[in-house]
């Protein structure tokens, strides 16, 4: 697991106030009860590579506030972001709600946490 610098850290404390959060099986029960929940991986490529979330899509947090409203065109579209161990996503969930995304949630505990409990995976 990545150590992070206390500064980051800082940031992401405050930052997890105004994000909702989710657990892993909130999240695929999220994704069973919604056919139109998007379940969004905004790690870099390299990692989305190595393996995810199955049915999830890519969208990295480098880019996600440029290329959201055209992957996502309907701010009311229920969003849940997940990262490596649920720090960018929490950051990331913050910029699309101040961009007018009214759904958002990250998972907690990300994709570390996903593959600890042996939720599906792809492209591993």
């Amino acid at each position: 697991m990545a150590h992070h610098s206390p500064a980051f850290l800082a940031i992401v404390d405050e930052t997890r106030a105004r994000v909702h959060e989710v657990s892993i099986s909130e999240t695929q029960e999220r994704l069973r009860a919604n056919p139109n929940a998007r379940l969004i991986d905004v790690r870099e490529d390299s990692e989305w590579a190595k393996g995810h979330a199955a049915g999830a899509e890519h969208i990295g947090k480098g880019v996600i506030e440029r290329d959201i409203e055209q992957k996502v065109p309907d701010k009311s579209t229920e969003l849940i972001l997940y990262c490596g161990g649920g720090f960018r996503s929490v950051l990331a969930a913050d910029a699309l709600q101040q961009m007018g995304y009214e759904n958002v949630a990250s998972m907690a505990g990300g994709w570390r946490e996903w593959q600890a409990v042996g939720a599906p995976i792809e492209g591993a």
